[in-house]
């Protein structure tokens, strides 16, 4: 069947040749990212534990992931959390199949366990935090659709994706990577950070949250050394995306004067007031962009086989950066897919490009390229599952 594919002209400035810019990342150890992790981390093992058992994925979604702040003493040279973070896994799962029983829930809670012992590194998992898990029953409507050989689309939704990613998205993105790559030369770096990037014209400033762990702190000084030490490093790092000016902020509320700094136990403010829930965070390529096409779905803890509000974003962002790499002509180009309920989720009801091309591209020549580029996409729609069950592509 052929498959309603759109490809168009924009009308309008690309994003690095506008004069303002705003980009946010929150990191793995944000409140909002925690859920957003703990939520994908159940998912997979989910599907791990069904592949084994039944030999494919069934019905699942664990999007409802909810995180309750508790209560802590931070402090230089160690501190200590008063009151555990709570934490609820929600969502639905197939429990049993063909007379075989699933031990979901288990498989929940050792799945969320272990993502917090590999992620937030000094969060004592045993007396940090409390774990909680209200897996309800997946519909039998619903878990007939995933034996289908192309799954119909649980619902009409959209997904979007665009590409290239502009300097300022890509500092953005990487700054949070080199903190985190820093953890075990700095072990004050706390997973708990947020990148505001704000581009004006050709001046790029970055204003970096960052949570500093007490236990690796002596005092004040250190603080202030190992953050400035953070500033410099953001700053080279930077550098290497970019020939535009830079200016880096770390903990710009910090209060020296009266030591009220982004001081934590545990390198994450979900100890001492901050809450999470899946979804108010990054969109699927790691990134809050104000200034770009986004869908507000959260795609973390979504089904990989049928939910398309999960399917189609990650798809959407795949294509587009397939065609900024391999297509000629292209300065960007914004993906949209549209699902309709019940309907093979390969056949959207629509799959609209939009580019902004080169002067002097042949506009016929990449509507064909591209059209071409989606149809073989969709056609092998099924990959999107299998990468993200064997955890390949991130979701947040």
């Amino acid at each position: 069947m052929t498959r309603n594919i759109k490809v168009e002209p924009l009308r309008q400035t690309p994003i690095e040749k506008q004069e303002i810019e705003l980009v946010e990342r929150k990191g793995i150890g944000h409140p909002d990212s925690i859920a957003d992790g703990l939520a994908e981390a159940v998912s997979q093992a989910l599907c791990a534990e069904y592949i084994d058992r039944c030999g494919a994925v069934l019905h699942h979604n664990t999007d409802e992931t909810q995180i309750v702040a508790g209560r802590s003493y931070p402090a230089f040279g160690g501190g200590e959390v008063i009151s555990p973070i709570y934490i609820l896994l929600v969502g639905r799962a197939t429990k049993e199949f063909d007379g075989i029983h699933i031990p979901t829930d288990t498989t929940a809670l050792q799945a969320a366990r272990d993502y917090l012992r590999e992620n937030i590194l000094n969060l004592n998992v045993e007396r940090d935090i409390i774990l909680d898990c209200k897996l309800g029953e997946g519909s039998s409507d619903l878990r007939d659709v995933f034996h289908r050989t192309i799954p119909g689309a649980n619902d009409t939704s959209f997904g979007v994706g665009f590409a290239p990613l502009s300097e300022t998205e890509q500092i953005t993105y990487h700054a949070e990577q080199e903190l985190m790559n820093l953890r075990k030369k700095i072990p004050a770096i706390g997973e708990d950070t947020k990148i505001m990037g704000l581009r004006e014209k050709d001046k790029i400033t970055l204003v970096v949250a960052c949570a500093m762990v007490g236990r690796h702190l002596n005092d004040l000084e250190h603080y202030i050394s190992v953050t400035a030490d953070l500033r410099d490093r953001i700053r080279d790092m930077a550098a290497k995306y970019t020939d535009r000016d830079i200016e880096v902020l770390i903990n710009a509320a910090d209060d020296l004067k009266n030591e009220s700094l982004f001081l934590t136990v545990t390198g994450t403010s979900a100890e001492m007031g901050d809450d999470g829930s899946v979804g108010r965070g990054n969109r699927c390529n790691g990134l809050i962009t104000p200034y770009r096409p986004m869908s507000m779905e959260a795609t973390s803890g979504k089904n990989p086989v049928n939910h398309v509000g999960k399917i189609y974003n990650l798809l959407a962002n795949k294509i587009a950066s397939e065609v900024a790499e391999t297509v000629d002509g292209v300065e960007e180009i914004h993906i949209r897919m549209l699902s309709e309920i019940g309907k093979p989720i390969d056949q959207p009801l629509v799959a609209d490009a939009g580019i902004v091309s080169a002067e002097g591209a042949d506009m016929d020549a990449l509507q064909q390229e591209i059209k071409a580029i989606i149809d073989r996409s969709l056609a092998d729609i099924t990959d999107i599952t299998r990468l993200v069950a064997e955890g390949k592509l991130a979701t947040f």
